[in-house]
């Protein structure tokens, strides 16, 4: 295939250098580029052509006007693959737009973080027509060790956001119970011995722990250096809490959630860390 690749930020470069190794792949980004990649001057000239253009960008605001930038020079019938992690209307806007320009449209972001877009072992879940979702199947291949189809246009979006609000809730809930178990005199070993193998099971504990020293090899361990940033945790926190507003869902954890990330985050001293740092967070806190 001939792609585009527009966003070579720090998930977009690796995953564009991964397709690299099997297809034609041309790359654009507004900042300094990765070498080894063929670049483009502008979005529109790495869209032209080709096959597919994949976008990676920040937020679905810029997701928008680079669609409008690209659908008029992409070929009838190519594919616009984005893998940014976006607003669910901002998905399905551009996707409705991308049909009227008689192109085909998959939103598919992903989870994996730096690393697995590195290691090429991303998750992908995709929204968009079954057809487009088989054309790119063999992408996600290369960039990924699994793709889901969710579903219509704005489906991959929906999952994401779905996902993350689970992730952010279970963090914080294992972070606050690592500092009561402390409190209470309870061995950090002794606490994940039994809540690894008990009820209190998940990824938060078992495979990402916000204690130091303490189950598989984390962030915790490297100085809460980020695997996946707070600042991003409440990015997907906030689009949550759009979604859930938009379609009247209830969804008071989540939004309890959103608001301690985004203390954390923009009040305290969070950004740049791990969004597992709300363990040393609480260290310090007394009950209010």
């Amino acid at each position: 295939m001939k792609i585009g690749f527009i966003g070579l930020g720090n998930m977009g470069a690796p995953m564009a250098a991964n397709l690299a190794k099997a297809h034609d792949v041309v790359g654009f980004d507004t900042a300094a580029a990765p070498v080894g990649l063929t670049l483009a001057d502008n979005a529109a000239a790495a869209a032209k052509d080709a096959d597919v253009v994949i976008t990676m960008l920040p937020n679905g605001a810029i997701l928008r006007a680079v669609a409008a930038e690209i659908h008029p020079a992409m070929k009838a019938g190519a594919i616009h693959l984005d893998c940014s992690t976006v607003d669910v209307e901002s998905a399905r806007a551009v996707a409705a737009e991308a049909h009227a320009a008689g192109l085909q449209a998959v939103d598919a972001p992903v989870s994996g973080g730096i690393g697995g877009a590195t290691n090429g072992t991303l998750t992908f879940m995709a929204g968009g027509t079954a057809e487009a979702f088989a054309t790119v199947q063999p992408l996600f291949d290369i960039m990924g060790q699994k793709a889901v189809h969710c579903g219509d246009a704005g489906n991959g979006q929906a999952a994401k956001i779905c996902n993350n609000m689970i992730l952010g809730a279970t963090m914080i809930a294992t972070c606050e119970a690592f500092v009561l178990a402390d409190k209470l005199g309870l061995d950090r070993q002794a606490m994940f011995d039994v809540v690894s193998t008990s009820s209190g099971y998940s990824w938060s504990l078992n495979a990402y722990c916000p204690a130091p020293g303490i189950g598989p090899q984390s962030p915790a361990d490297n100085g809460y250096q980020p695997g996946f940033a707070a600042e991003l945790m409440l990015k997907d926190l906030n689009l949550s809490q759009m979604a859930a507003e938009a379609v009247d869902a209830d969804t008071p954890m989540g939004l309890a959630a959103r608001d301690l990330y985004a203390n954390f985050v923009e009040d305290e001293d969070g950004r740049g860390k791990d969004f597992s740092a709300m363990l040393p967070r609480f260290e310090t806190r007394k009950r209010t």
